[in-house]
């Protein structure tokens, strides 16, 4: 990324509450429920006073709805990146839902042990270098603007404290995002900065 002359505001999000098909784990894109499209709404009525330049998604399509809903109340465009998605599960995918098989391994990303991963799918690193390389290009396209990003959670909550300078790894852990909820990080040449988590100042 090249220096950024004035900081870019991403306002990372997470997606409206969805329904899914499947019980079990899949990399499927679920459809948003009625309670997620008023959160999509609520968060571009949270935003119809900022000057977004954009809406970036995941290729999901519970994300993209989201993105759509906003960016048609913000009348912008929208854009799709597949490197936004959720972390990437791996051989789970297919076996029956159970959370607990998740957290064996994000529990060890939140208290900072990045190397366990998902067999066939991510590890900690591998899911922090994704998000870093795909919000520092957005935020090289949109110096002196500011953009939502529409992510997941548990992407979004492992990498945005570990990519900003003034967080920790175990913070969204105790400041979970819900369904519909953002972040806003600023980047510029010297750093990240995570400015506000969920509503409140960081």
């Amino acid at each position: 990324m090249s220096d950024l002359q004035c900081a870019a505001t991403l306002v990372v999000a997470r997606h409206g509450d969805a329904d899914y098909v499947e019980s079990w784990f899949s990399d499927e894109g679920g459809t948003l429920t009625a309670a997620g499209r008023r959160q999509a709404e609520r968060l571009a009525e949270s935003l119809a006073s900022r000057r977004i330049a954009r809406v970036w998604s995941s290729d999901s399509s519970r994300a993209v709805q989201t993105a759509e809903i906003v960016a048609a109340r913000l009348d912008v465009g929208v854009e799709v990146r597949k490197p936004l998605r959720e972390v990437d599960l791996g051989d789970l995918l297919g076996k029956p839902f159970d959370v607990d098989l998740i957290h064996q391994v994000t529990d060890q990303w939140y208290a900072g042990d990045l190397q366990p991963g998902f067999p066939g799918g991510e590890n900690g690193e591998q899911v922090i270098a994704r998000y870093h390389d795909q919000l520092a290009e957005i935020a090289d396209l949109h110096r002196g603007e500011t953009v939502l990003v529409v992510t997941h959670q548990t992407a979004t909550c492992i990498a945005l404290p570990m990519l900003a300078d003034n967080l920790g790894p175990s913070y969204a852990r105790e400041n979970e995002l819900g369904n519909g909820q953002a972040a806003e990080i600023m980047v510029d040449a010297d750093g990240w900065q995570v400015t506000r988590w969920a509503g409140r100042e960081c």
